[in-house]
């Protein structure tokens, strides 16, 4: 079942229902665990030849014009536009002259450039450039790079070569060990912004750790998955960043499961400079 028709069923299905056919099927976020090690126990990872494979398949066919949008391996018939990232981007442009360089940190083989590349094609120049893991960028080096887009290992690999305005995270901050500590090197940087989407925080409590089931019908993977606290991580950013923009991200409301509680999908983007917050 793809994501569209399940996102389609929700709508259309009762509560009890929707809430029945995931206990049953087992996917979404799982659980509270006392540490990463923990629960990376517990779970297969993210880096496993299928997944890979599976993007890649899904990617080509995007690339090569036979399916319109890709996003987690899942082929949809539309994009599914983010305007906030689309206009954050573009005012990033607009100071540039019209030029865009964009830091894609975990970008897998470029889903985001794909899905933003028809609203940012009159521009006078784009850099799209992809920071992944290592089987990744091979890949992205050998199926999919051309003179916009490009993959890197590391931030420093991409920065010996490329000078980005923008740095954006969609999807990636809660996958890290210590998200935290990475923030805190980002910043360092200096980027001139950075862009957060589909960023998970928990309503209520501190910050959580979780087990994320992904659906068989998507690929059979697990993988720990941090909700944050949404003080905390704003916290971060004081004294170093403006808040430009706060804004719902794709997925809106997430149930989070045993024990029960809500959370939400967010994105920011945050310019550098200045202690103002709206």
């Amino acid at each position: 079942m793809s994501l569209a028709l399940k996102a389609l069923l929700k709508e259309l299905l009762p509560p009890i229902v929707v809430k029945a056919c995931r206990q049953r099927t087992h996917d979404g976020f799982w659980g509270n665990y006392s540490s990463w090690q923990e629960a990376q126990q517990l779970t297969s990872g993210y880096d496993s030849a299928g997944i890979l494979e599976k993007v890649k398949q899904a990617s080509l066919k995007v690339k090569n014009g036979e399916a319109v949008y890709e996003r987690d391996s899942v082929l949809f018939n539309q994009i599914h536009y983010s305007f906030p990232i689309l206009a954050s981007l573009l005012r990033v442009a607009v100071e540039n002259q019209g030029k865009l360089s964009v830091l894609d940190f975990g970008g897998s083989l470029g889903s985001s450039y794909y899905q933003c590349r028809d609203f940012l094609s009159d521009l006078t120049e784009l850099r799209w450039n992809v920071v992944e893991q290592k089987n990744f960028v091979d890949c992205g080096k050998q199926f999919f790079e051309d003179e916009s887009l490009k993959f890197f290992v590391d931030i420093e690999k991409c920065l010996a070569v490329e000078q980005p305005q923008i740095v954006l995270l969609s999807s990636v901050l809660q996958y890290l060990e210590k998200p935290y500590d990475f923030l805190e090197q980002l910043i360092q940087y200096k980027f001139p912004y950075l862009l957060f989407d589909r960023t998970a925080f928990v309503e209520t409590g501190g910050d959580r750790l979780t087990i994320q089931k992904v659906s068989p019908t998507i690929y059979p993977a697990s993988y720990p998955a941090w909700f944050f606290h949404l003080n905390r991580f704003l916290e971060c950013f004081k004294g170093n960043y403006e808040m430009i923009v706060q804004f719902d991200s794709l997925a809106g409301l997430i149930e989070l499961r045993n024990p029960g509680q809500n959370a939400r999908d967010m994105g920011f983007l945050f310019q550098k400079g200045g202690e103002k917050w709206i």
